[in-house]
């Protein structure tokens, strides 16, 4: 897993996007679950959100599930989260 700045523009292209901004825990996680349910192997889901706890729980998401969290990057308030559906 990566932290990147957003300023080097480097991003997976995301299939899907969830913007989540303004939920708490679990609302993000169980957003996400939903569209990667509805997803590829392979394909890129972006999660936006603004929780403070997201960073963790998309962390810990990925290694229950086995879906690869590709970039996690934080640009003031908001974390954008690259998964990738196993």
């Amino acid at each position: 897993m990566n932290t990147q700045s957003s300023a080097t523009g480097d991003f997976p292209v995301a299939h899907t996007e969830i913007d989540a901004s303004g939920l708490k825990c679990p609302l993000p996680i169980l957003r996400a679950k939903k569209a990667l349910a509805q997803m590829e192997s392979g394909q890129v889901l972006k999660v936006v959100t603004t929780d403070t706890h997201a960073e963790r729980d998309f962390q810990a998401f990925c290694k229950q599930t086995g879906n690869t969290l590709l970039l996690q990057s934080a640009q003031g308030d908001v974390l954008w989260h690259f998964l990738q559906r196993r």
